[in-house]
């Protein structure tokens, strides 16, 4: 099956849609689902302006919203540069391999270097080998110099 699709910048209109993917992209990292807190932390990304989220719809009568992307701004203090964290790229399962997380990848690379950013960084899980392999196709290379730590509170 072959969608046309395309990417745009997305705003707080599109947020009903927006929450929805959002709850099927938590549920796919094992969290339950949880509607009204998606739309509740999307409604804040947008309102204090933390988050930059491009949406991947399809081009058809019924510009159905397929997929997101949401960027996050940090920076660097040693380069002085802004970086952006790729924290959540997902596509509905019935459109995966139709080209959205390609268009999705290109429209963060485009907005890092509108930005003049110094790059993107992502995560994914260690079995996710299909969002491996996308990533290190767009030139994304697993970190091998420094060790990332976390801790919980």
């Amino acid at each position: 099956m072959t969608h046309a699709i395309r990417t745009y910048l997305a705003t707080i209109q599109d947020l009903e849609e927006l929450s929805v993917l959002f709850d099927q992209y938590r549920q796919f990292y094992d969290q339950p689902s949880d509607l009204d807190g998606a739309k509740r932390f999307l409604k804040e990304r947008f309102i204090h302006r933390q988050s930059v989220i491009f949406a991947a719809v399809t081009c058809d009568e019924d510009k159905r919203m397929i997929g997101f992307t949401q960027l996050y701004p940090t920076f660097s203090s040693i380069s002085m540069q802004r970086s952006w964290i790729l924290n959540d790229l997902y596509v509905a399962e019935a459109y995966r391999s139709a080209g959205a997380g390609q268009l999705l990848l290109d429209a963060a690379k485009q907005y890092g270097e509108l930005t003049e950013s110094k790059g993107i960084e992502l995560s994914t899980a260690q079995d996710n080998r299909v969002a491996q392999r996308l990533y290190e196709r767009n030139g994304y290379e697993k970190d091998e110099t420094y060790l990332h730590y976390f801790r919980k509170l």
